[in-house]
């Protein structure tokens, strides 16, 4: 043991520079460490919402977005394209979308929170392959139907509210995902009707 005098000061100064030097330490680990918690940027954007601006969509027009990978079809329809949907649902497996394809506010004949515009996953129930719009040429697929969705690979026909025909591998009606109308003119795919 030393009989030299202690000097307070200086040991201060090194507790509080070992106090602090362990402390940025600290921080540097646990910043990335919680940091890791959160998704990552590719999967905030898999799963973000979609804005597209409908505004300017003409009847009977079909404009595509991508949602979580998939494609989303909006289609603008007419007045006699929503008059007609109810003419063919005797030709229809789900005509009343009673198979939960849908959210629960869209659970009507339109499929939709606005009877103009169908919003649905431009996915095929059956194997997953891209229906085609068909307009004004569909009833060379279904007789008597004049618009609709084809699916090229296996035959199944859907129609403006994008529901399964009959007697096609399609088992259920195309997929209506969460969607809102924040504005007149805008549509937002991802979030439902009061989650804005």
């Amino acid at each position: 043991m030393s009989n030299a005098p202690v000097n307070n000061g200086r040991r201060r100064f090194l507790t509080a520079a070992t106090s602090v030097v362990g402390g940025v330490g600290v921080v540097g680990v646990a910043v990335p460490f919680i940091g890791s918690w959160n998704p990552s940027a590719r999967a905030k954007a898999a799963g973000a919402p979609v804005e597209v601006n409908v505004g300017k969509i003409e009847p009977g027009q079909l404009v595509r977005a991508e949602w979580r990978g998939k494609p989303v079809y909006v289609v603008r329809r007419s007045e006699k394209t929503v008059s007609d949907l109810a003419k063919h649902d005797d030709q229809l497996k789900d005509p009343n979308s009673e198979v939960p394809q849908q959210p629960e506010y869209a659970a009507n004949a339109y499929r939709s929170i606005k009877p103009e515009y169908l919003v649905a996953l431009g996915v095929c129930t059956h194997l997953g392959c891209a229906p085609t719009y068909h307009k004004g040429d569909f009833d060379q697929h279904v007789e008597g139907v004049s618009e609709g969705f084809f699916c090229p690979c296996h035959g199944s026909k859907f129609d403006m509210a994008g529901r399964v025909f009959q007697s096609v591998p399609a088992p259920t009606n195309l997929m209506v995902p969460e969607h809102s109308f924040p504005s007149e003119g805008t549509l937002l795919i991802g979030v439902g009707q009061g989650e804005a």
